[in-house]
């Protein structure tokens, strides 16, 4: 019997899905695309990771597409995404590639909604978050009852917003960045990024079956000698770009179109030169297609 009422409680509050719309909860940048979207599910999307956040400026755009950069997104996730109908891309499809865009063994965020399996409670999935909510609620109402007042709803609303990147990063900071990237990546080769290889032609399948167009953009990299690119970069993008020619997907490569000085760090775009001059120049690509 209390299997079956935890089961059910569990099953309420899975339905209510305060982990989404609930401002006590951190949320992932899936989330956050949706929430500065009105929750809207559908539009024309620039798909990537971090990378895409940083580069495009979605609110300056003239042919603007929704910004669906996440921290850690990998074309897995965006597998995931249209397998299950969490989104539906109109119009547009732009995916965003970087060096670390195709990695497998890449972490990834616990709280995407497709990273919950369907054995796992949502309650026990989530426990981190409803611990965090729960001190937060219990602390509230026991500093009121210290005043003589009955408070069970005052909370502090988490971020919503996702990370921009401005200025420039000292040369020990990069320096360190390289060192992390380095040890934890840039060992890999094309066998250790199979799922996402594969999860790129699933999503050439779809969009060529839904009649969408799609396209995939370079994402730019720091061209410092100081910081020497993976040594995995140019074998994925020779094939990731024979995958892309042979199914007519348009391509357009900035990955080496851009200054140091407009880096924020080794893989981010900063906000006063590097995102602009990046935002213009998919305009004028996507322009181009009028155009013919």
């Amino acid at each position: 019997m209390l299997v079956i009422l935890f089961l059910l409680i569990d099953a309420l509050v899975a339905w209510r899905d305060p982990m989404t719309g609930s401002r006590r909860f951190e949320k992932d940048d899936f989330t956050k695309t949706l929430f500065h979207h009105d929750w809207d599910r559908s539009g024309p999307v620039f798909f990537g990771n971090s990378a895409v956040t940083g580069a495009y400026m979605e609110q300056k755009a003239q042919l603007p597409l929704v910004e669906m950069g996440m921290s850690y997104g990998k074309i897995t996730d965006l597998r995931e995404i249209l397998r299950r109908g969490l989104y539906e891309p109109q119009g547009q499809l732009v995916i965003g590639i970087d060096v670390h865009t195709m990695l497998d063994a890449m972490q990834t965020d616990p709280r995407f909604p497709w990273t919950r399996p369907w054995y796992s409670p949502y309650l026990f999935h989530y426990r981190d978050y409803f611990q965090d909510a729960g001190k937060e609620w219990l602390n509230n109402a026991f500093a009121a009852a210290k005043q003589g007042k009955l408070d069970f709803s005052t909370f502090e609303p988490r971020w919503i917003d996702k990370e921009l990147y401005f200025g420039r990063e000292p040369a020990d900071q990069l320096r360190k960045d390289w060192q992390r990237y380095n040890d934890n990546y840039n060992w890999m080769t094309l066998a250790d990024m199979t799922d996402n290889l594969d999860a790129l032609d699933w999503v050439i399948d779809f969009a060529q079956k839904e009649g969408l167009p799609l396209k995939v953009i370079w994402m730019p990299l720091n061209p410092d000698s100081a910081y020497p690119e993976p040594p995995y970069w140019k074998p994925l993008k020779e094939r990731v770009n024979d995958t892309l020619k042979a199914r007519d997907v348009p391509v357009l490569d900035l990955s080496g179109a851009f200054k140091p000085d407009e880096f924020h760090d080794l893989v981010h775009l900063n906000q006063e030169t590097g995102a602009p001059k990046f935002t213009a120049e998919v305009d004028r690509w996507l322009r181009s297609f009028e155009k013919r």
